[in-house]
């Protein structure tokens, strides 16, 4: 099958936007503090830094992290604005510079998540005494977003109509994916949350599932109220996610084939390949060819997700043998960038 004149010009525009997901409010944090006074902001800003550098690398240890420490003092060089928030807490509400943020985190040897990730659809199940609920809208809705907005994790919910609504809580937490890829397959999304949140001994607990293509992470979380609990998931949940998404130290210049691409399937690699900044180097019928800096096993768990599998055969002609009495059809070329890959350059293929 070769691409189509749409798809060739589809190639060079940005990826869909669906690719990825920017974190609402990612450089801003919400600190409780005592008053006003400046030495109480100076500590609160201190924390929210705490607080950002756990967004940006996806991994909790990072607030306590001593390659941190010597910023914290200098955190209000970084604030881009403030503000406060009458009420019980007293909150100070700080929005970050990002580019200033990032680079003195980096500039420190934190590993950071690209701001865009892969959006995550949480199927949040409640089980109270009035009946099970799955949480779609409201004022659950909203907790759920402000603890996926501490963990960094842009998150989507379930639209909850009647047929969502009727679904088997414990059957999405089955071993078995099939029930939660079938109620996900609308909202075309790459990873899936399943969580069944319940009373338990006077606290709330969460049994909770993370679908990362068909490789699941399991946890329980138990705390004092259902916010405490949605800020412990979603922050075990983001953990999970940058251990498959942040470039590690190991990354090095690769090149990437994916064979057998149509156009549904180029927007998929697009979103698969958004979080290394790939870049498109060549088109040759329906293989696709990106330059981008990973590591290998950090790019397999990515394109595991997608259902991509690593192959080792050699590239196949893309042009078709010619049916008889027609002229052979060249293959469709094109190259975005008109360069082979670099020498010494690893090259991974992969195909559906």
């Amino acid at each position: 099958m070769r691409l189509s004149a749409c798809l060739l010009a589809c190639l060079f525009l940005p990826a869909l936007p669906a690719a990825a997901a920017q974190v609402p409010g990612l450089y801003e944090v919400r600190e409780p503090v005592a008053s006003q006074d400046e030495a109480e902001r100076a500590r609160g800003m201190s924390h929210a830094l705490q607080m950002l550098a756990v967004r940006l690398t996806g991994n909790p240890a990072s607030a306590t992290d001593r390659r941190l420490q010597p910023l914290l003092g200098g955190a209000q060089q970084m604030v881009q604005q403030y503000l406060y928030e009458e009420g019980q807490p007293l909150n100070l509400v700080v929005t970050f510079n990002a580019a200033q943020a990032t680079q003195a985190l980096s500039a420190a040897g934190l590993v950071l998540w690209n701001p865009d990730r892969p959006q995550l659809l949480a199927w949040w199940m409640t089980e109270e005494a009035d009946g099970r609920h799955l949480v779609a809208d409201g004022d659950r809705a909203s907790t759920l977003q402000a603890a996926a907005q501490s963990g960094g994790l842009p998150l989507l919910l379930p639209m909850g109509d009647l047929g969502e609504q009727m679904l088997d809580a414990r059957a999405l937490l089955a071993a078995d994916p099939g029930v939660l890829r079938a109620a996900s397959e609308r909202y075309a999304v790459d990873v899936r949350l399943a969580v069944v949140e319940q009373n338990a001994n006077g606290q709330r607990k969460a049994d909770w599932v993370l679908w990362l293509g068909d490789n699941a992470e399991r946890g329980t979380v138990t705390a004092a109220d259902s916010a405490a609990v949605a800020t412990a998931v979603m922050q075990a949940v983001a953990q999970k996610m940058s251990g498959r998404f942040v470039a590690s130290g190991n990354a090095e210049p690769l090149s990437v084939e994916i064979q057998g691409v149509d156009l549904g399937r180029y927007a998929e690699v697009q979103r698969l390949l958004a979080p290394f900044s790939a870049r498109l180097v060549e088109v040759q019928g329906t293989r696709l060819r990106y330059q981008l800096n990973a590591s290998p096993e950090q790019l397999r768990a990515q394109l595991a997700v997608g259902r991509l599998r690593e192959v080792t055969d050699a590239p196949v002609a893309a042009a078709p043998a010619a049916q008889s009495g027609q002229a052979a059809q060249p293959a469709v070329s094109v190259s975005a960038a008109a360069q082979p890959a670099a020498t010494g350059v690893r090259t991974l293929r992969f195909s559906w």
